[in-house]
């Protein structure tokens, strides 16, 4: 017995658990139905409860059982509240209000102040249980009597009795002979009790001695033909069927008038009822198990419809974040292979052979000239500008799209002007007679002119030509001017010499920080977390649900969830199918691109070249390089610029590319809104709220059945027409309803 009431304490936690995660609202008839199980199970003594409309004389029997009045009975509605009557050594009552005060008192006059109807027939608010100690040998077998109030008077009290029906394991549903099995009582068989796995039922029948003897034998007949196809599910050889004639008994009872109380059937009853009970106090977990299992499923299909919702959203979630990584991974590649090349065009325009190639020749010739500064602005430093425009221009799409760390400005500095001193003056010459030949010696403000000036000029480019600077020895006779022009050439070489070292140097460790500017890192979205770990939470109460069902013996036609792996989102239930995986990623989407493409408009770019102001220009440094701009859509007029255009133009295709395949994306998911909006429309035509459990929508749609059904006009060939198109309607929404439960 232990180790029962261990399995089905662990069988209501696993309940509660799920309603927890299900937020079913308190007053909800399934969280209601959960707490009464629940407390049910935990219950050691067997209960049978008593259960009709008012006025069908349910406190009568009881008290003709029990062999007084001990419950309260009138011609009025009167019980309102459920009144357990238990074993005691005296009669005594108590009464536990909401506020957890507990009021005991002999004897049962205080049930009616707090366990009638008032003026108003409401039931008392304050009252939270009451129960009745009464010394009757059948209570002392571990029996308990459950007194309900009667249906089909208030909303109120119906949900009280249909929520105490839960914990009553065997059923004495009274019957009025005169008026039997209305419309409402056979509802109440199919739904409140049939459909929740309560079939431990008695049917008993009152009020037959009022109904002539004709009467009785019809009404016996119609009572047999009920009885029998409820198929209660009783020890056998005991009837589901009994005539009680409740006040006649109670009389008898109270006069110890053993005849009068066996004619009215009374005593049969009395000695079915506790051989039944005795019967299936044996087997208990066979009476309520049952229960458990009808609750169990509501909550089963609950948590797995929930489940699924959150699955699908997150494989939705999963397929936007693997199109966005998707996007990343290529632009990475693409942009790491733009920078590279890039900084490959400024290394190898930094290697001091090519720029002794391209520039030392004018470098020397601007010294001559004394106009070394304006040729640095406007020739080196404009070349330079561009080549580090186009290594920075990737780190800055790769900022927008990446968000790692902001990148910095390539700055590579120009070295000091070089110093120049003129060497003297040779006293034999004719070279220097001429007038305007003035040198200082004191650094850059020197200035060859007149024939000297052209003639240093000319021998800077015919020494560089002939290569003449390299011979071991220098001509004895070597004219002045040559001798300045290889001082020139000497300085410009020593310039461009430092500028290479010092520019290699900057790039080199530039490249090392681009690493993390050019990085792309997967990240999970906290949505697509937050998901995850709800839908874990689910599949785990899920799974543990089902294991106390099968401890309990309770059969399930579902599957545990697997574990799930780390992108999983594990899909299991009732056909056990396999989970789909997903990883996540942070990913943020980038700007519009700008102009672009191969002599055209840019196309819609992941990639944009953002805009900062570019930083001064100093005399000794290069200008910081802007942000870059887009190449403009003219032809090109170097292969680098062709180069550079179809990089642009393949990045913004294949950006382009998963654009579109996102909008197909897009569209799947349209569908799943349309659908959404079919189950509001069945919502609203079944006049239920969206969130409506499927119990409600089974209620709405019996109500609207019974308001709408064709034949209630007949007489009506106008209306009839409007019901038939209405119930079409009925029929649809509440079609699309149950296939989503």
């Amino acid at each position: 017995m232990q180790q029962q009431n261990e399995v089905y304490k662990k069988l209501s936690d696993s309940l509660k658990s799920a309603s927890a995660l299900l937020d079913l609202e308190r007053k909800s008839q399934l969280y209601q139905d959960i707490i009464a199980i629940s407390t049910h199970l935990a219950n050691p003594s067997f209960r049978v409860g008593v259960f009709g409309p008012f006025n069908h004389g349910k406190s009568t029997l009881l008290n003709a059982m029990l062999g007084n009045r001990t419950l309260p009975i009138d011609l009025i509605p009167t019980t309102g509240a459920a009144i357990t009557v238990k074993y005691g050594t005296d009669l005594q009552t108590r009464i536990i209000l909401v506020d957890g005060t507990e009021i005991y008192r002999s004897g049962t006059e205080i049930l009616k102040e707090f366990a009638i109807l008032d003026n108003n027939r409401q039931m008392r608010k304050d009252v939270a249980s009451v129960e009745v100690f009464c010394p009757h040998p059948f209570l002392e077998t571990g029996v308990e009597f459950l007194d309900l109030p009667g249906t089909n008077d208030r909303e109120e009290q119906d949900n009280l009795v249909k929520e105490q029906l839960l914990s009553a394991d065997l059923v004495i549903q009274l019957l009025d002979a005169r008026k039997l099995m209305t419309l409402g009582e056979r509802e109440n068989l199919r739904d409140w009790l049939l459909d929740r796995g309560i079939k431990t039922v008695i049917f008993v029948a009152n009020f037959l001695n009022l109904l002539e003897p004709d009467e009785q034998k019809q009404v016996h007949n119609r009572l047999l033909f009920v009885a029998e196809s409820f198929r209660a599910e009783l020890p056998p050889g005991f009837s589901n069927l009994y005539r009680v004639d409740a006040l006649p008994a109670l009389r008898a009872r109270l006069k110890g008038d053993v005849t009068q109380a066996s004619s009215s059937g009374l005593v049969a009853f009395e000695s079915a009822l506790q051989n039944i009970v005795g019967m299936l106090q044996q087997n208990r977990g066979g009476v309520r198990l049952p229960r458990v299992q009808a609750i169990a499923s509501q909550i089963i299909l609950s948590l797995k419809a929930k489940i699924d919702a959150i699955a699908s959203e997150i494989k939705s979630l999963d397929e936007k974040n693997n199109a966005k990584i998707e996007i990343k991974q290529k632009a990475e590649k693409l942009i790491q292979k733009g920078f590279n090349t890039s900084v490959n065009d400024l290394r190898d325009w930094l290697s001091l052979p090519n720029l002794l190639t391209k520039y030392q020749t004018d470098a020397a010739v601007a010294l001559a000239e004394n106009n070394f500064k304006s040729w640095q602005v406007s020739t080196l430093k404009k070349d330079l500008t561009e080549l580090q425009l186009a290594v920075v221009k990737w780190l800055y799409q790769a900022y927008e799209f990446f968000q790692e760390e902001r990148p910095e400005d390539l700055l590579i500095c120009f070295p000091s002007v070089p110093q120049i001193t003129l060497p003297p003056k040779p006293s034999n010459t004719d070279d220097l007679s001429e007038t305007g030949s003035i040198a200082v010696g004191s650094g850059i403000g020197w200035l060859l002119g007149g024939p000297v000036g052209a003639a240093v000029v000319g021998s800077i480019s015919y020494i560089l030509n002939k290569n003449i600077q390299k011979q071991d020895e220098k001509s004895a006779t070597e004219s002045y001017h040559q001798q300045v022009a290889q001082i020139c050439i000497a300085a410009a070489e020593d310039y461009l010499s430092r500028f290479s070292s010092q520019g290699l140097s900057i790039l080199a460790e530039y490249e090392n920080k681009a690493d993390k500017v050019i990085r792309f890192k997967a990240d999970k979205p906290v949505e697509i977390a937050n998901k995850r770990e709800e839908l874990q939470q689910l599949q785990n109460v899920f799974n543990q649900l089902l294991r106390e069902l099968e401890r309990a013996n309770i059969p399930s036609n579902y599957q545990l969830y697997p574990d799930r792996g780390d992108g999983g989102t594990g899909r299991q239930g009732d056909k056990g199918t396999g989970g789909q995986g997903g990883q996540g990623g942070q990913g943020g989407q980038g700007g519009q691109g700008g102009q672009g493409g191969q002599g055209g408009q840019g196309g819609q770019g992941e990639i944009s070249s953002p805009a900062s102001p570019a930083s001064p220009a100093s005399p000794a440094s290069s200008a910081s390089p802007s942000p870059p701009l887009p190449i403009p859509p003219s032809s090109p007029s170097s292969p680098e610029q062709v180069e550079a255009q179809f990089r642009t133009w393949e990045l913004d295709e294949e950006i382009a590319q998963m654009k579109a395949e996102m909008g197909s994306t897009g569209k799947q998911q349209n569908k799943t809104q349309g659908e959404k909006d079919k189950n509001s429309r069945a919502y609203a035509t079944l006049e239920v709220e969206s969130n409506a459990s499927f119990a409600e929508v089974k209620q709405a749609y019996r109500i609207l059945v019974k308001k709408w059904h064709p034949d209630l006009f007949i007489d009506k060939p106008q209306l009839q027409k409007e019901a038939q198109e209405k119930m079409r309607l009925i029929n649809e929404a509440y079609t699309i309803l149950s296939k989503q439960k």
